[in-house]
């Protein structure tokens, strides 16, 4: 049996260390069928969720962000043992880098997006940690292709709350359902977190949007 690495749990993506932004991707080198839909992960952490999607929608490519680098290369690895052609993991900083990756993307081939359980940042001084930024929301109006989806879900009422809000308060984005949190996870995979969450009996938050309208 694999042994986990250990890192540290919380990272400050305002350090000096995270402040250079990702290279753009050669795309046609990271993904055997360049062209696929694509599945964007952000802060995938271990990888286990898009490693299951990726064997059970083999016609969408999956690229999960990731802000420790020793998971990431750890993810890679097992990719690579797996024989996973649709699969790759980066090591990026998402608040500086997701404009210099899904730049270089040909136009509409980002059309799933999922932001799941990201890192609370408790502290109202640590907020601008958070990686649900209004600079986010604005990146992924530019890049998601219209009727693409963002699928996001914490166990932290108010980090949800504030992800739906900056989604919502953004015009290209509409949240979809009647109901205000999913009962049931769109995705055919839950993440690890969700399952350790569920299992305690306790909540999870999830809500889907989806992009109505070009970004002007």
């Amino acid at each position: 049996m694999r042994n986990k690495i250990r890192v540290r749990q919380h990272v400050n993506p305002l350090a000096q260390k995270y402040g250079t932004p990702a290279n753009p991707l050669d795309w046609e080198k990271v993904y055997a069928q360049f062209n696929q839909p694509l599945h964007l992960d952000i802060g995938c952490a271990r990888g286990q969720f898009l490693l299951s999607m990726a064997k059970i929608e083999p016609n969408w490519n999956f690229l999960g962000l990731e802000i420790r680098e020793p998971l990431v290369v750890e993810a890679n690895n097992l990719r690579d043992e797996l024989g996973l052609t649709n699969l790759h993991y980066l090591f990026c900083n998402v608040n500086n880098s997701l404009r210099s990756l899904l730049s270089s993307l040909p136009p509409g081939t980002l059309q799933r997006v999922t932001i799941q359980f990201p890192d609370p940042w408790f502290k109202t001084r640590h907020a601008k940690r958070r990686v649900v930024q209004p600079e986010l929301v604005e990146e992924l109006a530019n890049y998601l292709a219209v009727g693409g989806e963002v699928f996001l879900q914490s166990d932290m009422k108010f980090i949800a709350v504030e992800m739906c809000d900056r989604f919502a308060a953004h015009s290209a984005f509409q949240r979809f359902g009647t109901e205000e949190w999913l009962a049931e996870n769109p995705l055919p995979v839950p993440t690890e977190r969700e399952v350790y969450t569920q299992k305690k009996g306790e909540p999870v938050y999830r809500a889907l949007f989806k992009k109505v309208e070009n970004n002007s």
